[in-house]
């Protein structure tokens, strides 16, 4: 039987057991955590889970591991409020409760058979990443690969050491640029937007997997359009104020859609009335 066949409630509370912790950056940490009672996670790339403490509350935070990788999955959390910053005080061993996975992930087979590029702006790796992973484990049911990452700076880029294994592969196109540069800093200075027109892509098979802070949407956008990539075939996350991860406490709403609900992943064409407002 499916896993998910088993958890039929999204209120459902599994426990999960963090096995690893790591230091990213000064900000955030990585948690590596398994569900107790040997029970899988099963999630879509571009999922969440809510993350609750008891006695502090919950938070959605998107799972940054592709399900390619049993067993365990993966959150990276920056420190920004109440309840991240009590799980940032955790350790190998202690517990926190998981509920999801959550929310609409990317159409995985839809994209199959067809180029992609992933752009990515600060935390929008975080998400992104569930999906880059999935596709490069799976890289013949894909055709070509562009990833293309923009950080404020190189001290917050995050996982150093998958970007080099990226950057190494000769099947994926890999870029990178920073808003301001450290002086040790030799690759690309500019807005991500300056590495998009570079891009040698067929528009008619190209899908663009856009994630990233709300004010990057906009001009991405634009530079994709221009690049002539169908308004269909572009996808986003979007993490707008989620609260309860099932559409009922309504902070989310974009439009007439949730974006717990009915996103995070939502083609461009079903929010683009609402970029503005993002």
């Amino acid at each position: 039987m499916d896993k998910r066949e088993i958890r039929k409630s999204p209120y459902d509370i599994k426990q999960g057991k963090i096995l690893d912790v790591k230091q990213m950056t000064e900000s955030e940490k990585s948690f590596k955590i398994a569900l107790q009672g040997g029970d899988l996670l099963d999630h879509d790339p571009g999922q969440f889970v809510m993350v609750s403490i008891p006695g502090i509350g919950d938070a959605p935070i998107s799972i940054s591991s592709s399900p390619t990788q049993r067993g365990y999955f993966e959150l990276v959390v920056r420190n920004v409020g109440k309840l991240t910053g009590a799980l940032h005080k955790m350790e190998a061993g202690d517990t926190v409760g998981i509920r999801g996975p959550l929310g609409n992930g990317f159409p995985i087979r839809l994209l199959e058979g067809n180029d992609l590029m992933f752009v990515a702006g600060g935390l929008g790796i975080v998400p992104l990443r569930s999906l880059i992973n999935y596709v490069n484990d799976n890289r013949r049911n894909f055709g070509k690969v562009s990833i293309l990452l923009g950080c404020k700076s190189p001290t917050e880029m995050l996982f150093h050491e998958e970007l080099s294994h990226w950057e190494e592969r000769l099947d994926v196109n890999f870029s990178v640029t920073v808003d301001s540069a450290a002086p040790d800093w030799r690759g690309n200075v500019g807005m991500i937007t300056s590495l998009i027109p570079g891009v040698d892509l067929d528009s008619k098979r190209t899908f663009a997997i856009v994630v990233g802070p709300p004010v990057m949407y906009k001009f991405v956008i634009n530079e994709l359009l221009a690049k002539n990539i169908p308004e269909s075939q572009i996808y986003m996350s979007l993490e707008r104020h989620m609260k309860c991860g099932v559409g009922v406490c309504g902070h989310c709403q974009i439009g007439g859609s949730y974006c717990c609900k009915d996103g995070p992943v939502f083609c461009y064409t079903k929010v683009k009335n609402n970029i503005e407002a993002l």
